[in-house]
């Protein structure tokens, strides 16, 4: 019985993987043992009663014959909670033997293809990379990695899958600060594409995973030059392509009023900071260059001479979570002011 079930699974049964194939941690001393039964308990939390006729159905495994289909035993089986969409999500959170889990996965499948599973899941976290590999052997990919796990995903009905691609976007933030003398907050930057070319720039940054466009403009200026600001409106955005690993880029022009003066600048990314006029900031030769900075100097203008309305902060309740979260809007133009 266990030479068919091997052959179902293709999995080679040794001396080595015996003993975890019937659902023990370790191999048992036969000499004491009277007996064996099949654990109901998996040791790597998995676990589920399955009957060979799910298994057929996979076109991984060898087609099951009448004999094996009356067969029944304690198969164990990829723990896993249903998404919203027919699919299921797998975390793998102990140490398994790589041929082994290769051998429960294809089972798995086998069972979520006969409930009509759609999309499958499995996060790997990083001490469980040894087990990347036999999920590729069987169909899986790569969605997206993050610095303690990897995710993959696997597509169960024929066709083209409609699984969602991984994040596509990378959000970045320049704040705009600008004192009663005109004079606006800039900065040279002693890192990156900004190095050794003596040019006067907003503070710019990325904004953080869970965190609003609002907050990370006033961190950033605050890490930069040390200078303390309220968020006032988002003013523009820009979406570029093909930016960093390729990803696209959407970056947003934000207004922030100042609320200290001192600029102490960041020791590891900023060669220098300061307050500068803004007609020189607006009159050095590399933003007379750009297209793209002389709209900004041109929207700036505007909004410091009342002739701009720009985005400002709203905190809003969706049908998708009580919590609040921030919708951008003119809301001047709105409240008719």
């Amino acid at each position: 019985m266990l030479r068919r079930l091997a052959a179902l699974l293709r999995f080679s049964i040794t001396a080595r993987n015996l003993w975890s194939l019937l659902g023990f941690r370790f191999a048992p001393n036969l000499a004491s043992c009277t007996t064996l039964q099949l654990s109901a308990s998996s040791t790597a939390g998995y676990r589920t009663r399955t009957r060979f006729r799910a298994m057929s159905t996979s076109v991984n495994s060898t087609p099951v014959n009448e004999k094996d289909e009356q067969v029944f035993q304690d198969l164990k089986l990829l723990n896993a909670v249903n998404d919203r969409y027919g699919g299921v999500i797998v975390e793998v959170r102990e140490a398994m033997d790589s041929a082994l889990f290769g051998s429960v996965l294809r089972a798995s499948i086998a069972q979520w293809r006969h409930q009509g599973k759609k999309g499958v899941w499995i996060k790997l976290p990083i001490q469980h990379v040894n087990l990347v590999e036999a999920a590729v052997k069987e169909g899986f990919w790569f969605h997206h990695a993050e610095s303690n796990y990897l995710m993959l995903c696997y597509w169960i009905p024929e066709g083209t899958h409609t699984l969602p691609a991984n994040a596509s976007h990378r959000i970045g933030i320049s704040a705009f600060v600008m004192n009663e003398k005109r004079e606006v907050l800039v900065v040279q930057e002693s890192t990156g594409r900004f190095q050794g070319t003596s040019v006067w720039k907003f503070p710019t940054g990325v904004v953080n995973e869970g965190e609003d466009i609002c907050a990370a403009a006033v961190r950033e200026v605050k890490e930069e030059t040390a200078v303390d600001t309220k968020f006032i409106e988002i003013l523009a955005f820009r979406q570029s392509h093909k930016a960093l690993f390729d990803k696209s880029d959407i970056f947003f022009l934000c207004l922030l009023e100042p609320l200290s003066s001192e600029v102490q600048k960041q020791e590891t990314e900023i060669e220098a900071a300061k307050w500068m006029p803004f007609e020189e900031y607006k009159a050095q030769p590399f933003v007379q260059k750009h297209e793209l900075l002389k709209y900004i100097v041109d929207i700036c203008l505007a909004k410091k001479d009342g002739n701009y309305s720009g985005f400002s902060p709203v905190p809003t309740t969706s049908a998708f979570s009580d919590e609040k979260n921030f919708m951008y809007f003119n809301t001047t133009d709105l409240n008719g002011q």
